[in-house]
């Protein structure tokens, strides 16, 4: 009789220490908060932002990085001497510079040279090295050669986002959604708003609404220059684009993560507009959030203005992705908004009007 084993007392240790790091985060982080949006009453229509910018990292991307951490430390990819890869437009390199520093691990972010100084003065906080590329698309290839060359692990999140998080619940951010609306007035949302930037969290709603048996319809948001919206559109998963000018969604091509079939409606959204939202909501709640929170909330509105439309009352759920301080050399400054010809006088105006509409 043979046999082959490979059981490595010392790398089990490891990991099962490891993994208790990782869960001992979540257990020490409270769930995120869900805030009213200030809506006029008299419409019985009810707007809710969950603030995902309260994570220890500071956005959305916490809960994507710790599920794929513990998704690599379960699959036996990530062992104690193991260099951690990435491909990204920032937030998730943040919140993955953040976990490896926590396992006392080596961690490499490849992401374009767009991306805003502010992220990469926090990957590098955390300990995180910033490979940057001139091309947006080169990053998975980029990210593949310093794995190999490293003999790391290139954890691509576009890959593995819809299934390193348990979609039936587990504590994820579909659960805490519904949970935390049981005692509102309209507790089933009509409808949830996310963006989509590795599809993951889209995925993940998408699933679990209908796992659940709701009847709530899930909006994916797309801003100008991404693929999913005309890939959605034209069932064609082969479409490519130039890729968004709003860090944290939207992609060059389809990701593998990316899950049409869970989604009821695309919207797309002008970077303009999606900035004059971001502003928007900071005036209205006095909440500084980033340029993808403004992508949710400007295709809230056309929903909720569609409900008012067809005399409908209930609920609208979108997400804050991330904190404004973070963009603050980029869409809060209006020299570089006027540099790439992004005017949002008109859109704001428009937001601005929508809470005296009668």
């Amino acid at each position: 009789m043979y046999y082959v084993d490979r059981h490595d007392p010392a790398t089990r240790d490891w990991t099962a220490e490891a993994i208790r790091r990782v869960e001992a985060d979540a257990n020490r982080s409270c769930d995120t908060h869900l805030h009213v949006f200030p809506l006029p009453a008299r419409w019985g229509v009810n707007l809710y932002l969950k603030d995902e910018s309260v994570h220890p990292t500071g956005s959305l991307k916490h809960r994507l990085a710790r599920s794929l951490f513990l998704y690599g430390l379960a699959n036996g990819w990530i062992g104690p001497a193991t260099t951690v890869v990435e491909a990204s437009s920032g937030s998730t390199a943040v919140s993955e510079a953040y976990f490896a520093r926590l396992l006392g691990l080596p961690f490499i972010a490849v992401m374009p040279a767009s991306t805003s100084p502010e992220k990469i003065a926090l990957i590098e906080f955390y300990g995180g090295k910033c490979h940057l590329v001139d091309d947006p698309a080169a990053i998975y290839s980029e990210s593949h050669r310093l794995a190999e060359e490293t003999g790391g692990h290139f954890m691509d999140q576009f890959t593995y986002a819809e299934r390193a998080t348990d979609w039936r619940g587990n504590n994820n951010i579909a659960e805490s959604i519904f949970s935390q609306m049981a005692l509102e007035p309209h507790p089933e949302p009509a409808w949830i708003v996310v963006g989509a930037g590795t599809g993951g969290t889209s995925s993940t709603i998408g699933r679990y609404i209908r796992y659940r048996r709701h009847p709530t319809r899930l909006a994916v948001v797309d801003p100008e220059g991404s693929a999913f919206y005309p890939a959605w559109c034209s069932g064609d998963d082969a479409v490519t684009a130039p890729g968004s000018r709003i860090e944290g969604i939207g992609r060059p091509r389809v990701e593998p993560s990316f899950l049409p079939t869970v989604i009821d409606r695309m919207v797309q959204v002008p970077d303009a507009r999606s900035i004059a939202a971001m502003r928007w909501v900071r005036e209205v709640t006095g909440r500084h959030v980033g340029g993808s929170t403004g992508t949710n909330v400007a295709a809230a509105v056309q929903l909720i203005g569609e409900m008012r439309e067809a005399g409908e009352h209930g609920s609208v759920v979108t997400l804050i992705c991330d904190g404004g301080e973070r963009y603050r050399c980029t869409y809060d400054d209006d020299a570089w908004l006027a540099e790439r010809g992004l005017d949002i006088g008109p859109h704001l105006e428009e937001f601005r009007a929508f809470l005296t509409r009668p």
